[in-house]
């Protein structure tokens, strides 16, 4: 299965090919190196079209070539939704897009049972700048957001404030997600939702080694115990080359599905092409909703 984020008109992947893609972000173009992106490129005109180039550096990490002066950050719109953009020295732009699709998906789910009214408890692990948060808390949710990173969390806000949801019920934690949940679990938390993006490898604030395919499982088995309930849903991200959707769809199956029924489908998270109408597979995504298909 394919998740592609569809909607979209402030952004638009124009090309992609020889291991980059060339992106439209507003009125800017930016070209990217994405590793999976191993065809050639459709459109060789529509390069020369960038404003801005990212290069890879041989010692790691890389730098921007500037072909024309861009703002150090602008904003872009996902239909009432909207964000900063903001390139940086690690070639990301604060926004994965391809997201889109999971944010469309959460909407829908919560504001069905805002009709009834009912007020969604979301959790947002991993939550960088906060896209997801933004979109549920515009379907009438209340967010906790957990990132480790104050700078992510300062985005995080200055986004969901710059969707005029000031006044949204949003909670904001910069935390080690792994003992803000222990500490969740002890207090009795519950929520509705949960929203999780782990990284691929990662050292905790007291030397501990995280390592996606050694404790994704236990993770994953750990929050589940903060869901209510009446559940609606959980999502598991994974932007992890070579971790195959179907591996997050059977650790969601075995975990949640076990526990509350309800289903889970999973596959890559994708945009699509203007040029040669290509879908480029961007991650991947697996659900669990307490519902059957």
């Amino acid at each position: 299965m394919v998740f592609v984020a569809e909607n979209w008109k402030d952004f638009e992947l124009i090309d992609s090919g020889d291991g980059m893609k060339l992106e439209r972000w507003g009125d800017i173009i930016l070209a990217r190196p994405d590793p999976q992106a191993i065809w050639k490129v459709q459109d060789e005109s529509a390069w020369k079209k960038a404003s801005a180039v990212y290069h890879r550096s041989k010692s790691g990490g890389g730098y921007w070539e500037y072909v024309r002066k861009i703002p150090e950050k602008w904003t872009i719109r996902y239909g009432d939704l909207k964000f900063y953009v903001e390139p940086t020295g690690f070639k990301h732009t604060g926004l994965f897009p391809e997201q889109a699709a999971n944010w469309d998906y959460c909407r829908e789910l919560i504001s069905k049972e805002v009709a009834k009214g009912e007020t969604p408890r979301v959790l947002n692990l991993f939550g960088y700048t906060g896209a997801a948060t933004v979109a549920c808390a515009a379907a009438g949710a209340k967010v906790c957001h957990v990132d480790a990173a104050k700078g992510m969390v300062t985005r995080a806000r200055e986004n969901v404030e710059l969707s005029g949801l000031a006044n949204a019920e949003v909670r904001y934690l910069v935390d080690d997600a792994f003992k803000f949940v222990a500490r969740e679990i002890r207090r009795g938390s519950k929520y509705e939702g949960i929203i999780m993006d782990p990284p691929s490898y990662g050292r905790g604030p007291g030397g501990e080694v995280w390592k996606l395919e050694d404790n994704i499982y236990e993770f994953v088995e750990t929050c589940a115990k903060l869901l209510s309930d009446k559940p609606l849903f959980f999502i598991l991200n994974s932007y992890t080359t070579g971790f195959s959707p179907v591996v997050t769809e059977n650790l969601l199956t075995v975990i949640l599905k076990g526990k509350f029924g309800g289903s889970v489908t999973a596959g890559d998270l994708c945009l699509r092409a203007t040029s040669g109408n290509l879908l480029l597979p961007c991650g991947s995504t697996a659900r669990w909703e307490n519902r059957e298909n």
